[in-house]
């Protein structure tokens, strides 16, 4: 994990059960000793991670329907990170504004890149269910002039209909759907519980989500590739287009596409988080001159 993610030593739960009395119950030795909770019961997950943004992000309402994707919060904030040392050694002017594309009924990223960072955000959605729930996060936790949500209601685009085309952002960040289909995600998910000793039969997401939120016709390089195409629409408008990238084939297709759609340079920054290893791809269009307007 990035050096300033304090979740890199794993869980505290004497502390976490201590100021979040609800995670108690879910809370257990296991075979080994150690303490735990069953990362194959959602439940369990969803209060772990309500936890962990109250006891360490100070976020003090996030509540979501048990069918949306509950994000893991050591991840999510491992990306901020990796964004945020990106920005540094860029040497963009503290005046930060992310654009979040597809923020989801959690609205997890804004969160916790504000609470972290102080960064502002803008944070696109399509589903009309997630956009006024996450409408709700914001309202709740009052930060409304830091959080401007936007909802996109033309599912094909991405950009289009929320960046303005006179707007200019820091950044983007994007945690693209992985699959193709339901079927797949289903695959993926018995495959996750069998990992954790469960029957591979079961199709109940341990992190739950729904269809905007977990698969895109074409899977995530179908969605990449759009992505792609279309910051190349808005050139001028922000500094560093970046996203999640789980699959490392898709990583030289990319940066083919890259080349011809005109960027100006390419970065690929691994994230590691225990077994799991997944990028950040970012990428600019704006020549060294045009990057001045952005610079410290």
């Amino acid at each position: 994990m990035h050096k300033n993610n304090i979740h890199s030593k794993g869980y505290d739960f004497n502390t976490l059960t201590g100021e979040f009395p609800q995670l108690e119950r879910f809370v257990f030795k296991n075979k080994y000793g150690k303490t735990t909770i069953d990362f194959a019961n959602s439940k369990a997950v969803k209060v772990l991670n309500t936890a962990l943004l109250k006891v360490y992000y100070g976020v003090e309402y996030w509540e979501f329907s048990d069918e949306n994707l509950c994000p893991p919060i050591p991840g999510r904030v491992e990306y901020i990170h990796v964004l945020d040392e990106l920005l540094q050694t860029s040497r963009l002017k503290q005046e930060i504004t992310i654009l979040d594309i597809g923020t989801g009924a959690t609205c997890i990223y804004p969160l916790l890149g504000h609470k972290v960072y102080n960064w502002n955000f803008i944070a696109s959605e399509i589903d009309a269910k997630a956009f006024e729930n996450a409408k709700l996060i914001v309202d709740k936790n009052y930060l409304n002039p830091n959080i401007e949500l936007r909802f996109q209601d033309n599912s094909q685009k991405i950009l289009d209909g929320v960046l303005h085309t006179s707007e200019k952002i820091t950044a983007t960040l994007c945690n693209p759907p992985f699959y193709k289909n339901e079927a797949e995600a289903n695959e993926a998910t018995n495959r996750k519980l069998k990992g954790l000793g469960h029957m591979s039969n079961q199709v109940t997401r341990n992190f739950s989500g729904t269809t905007n939120e977990l698969w895109y016709p074409g899977g995530e390089k179908a969605f990449l590739h759009n992505y792609l195409y279309q910051s190349s629409l808005f050139k001028t408008n922000c500094y560093w287009y970046t996203s999640l990238v789980s699959k490392k084939e898709h990583i030289k297709s990319m940066q083919n596409s890259l080349k011809k759609l005109g960027a100006t340079a390419v970065n690929v920054m691994q994230m590691s988080l225990g077994n799991k290893i997944s990028r950040v791809v970012a990428w600019t269009f704006l020549t060294k001159k045009e990057q001045q307007d952005w610079l410290i």
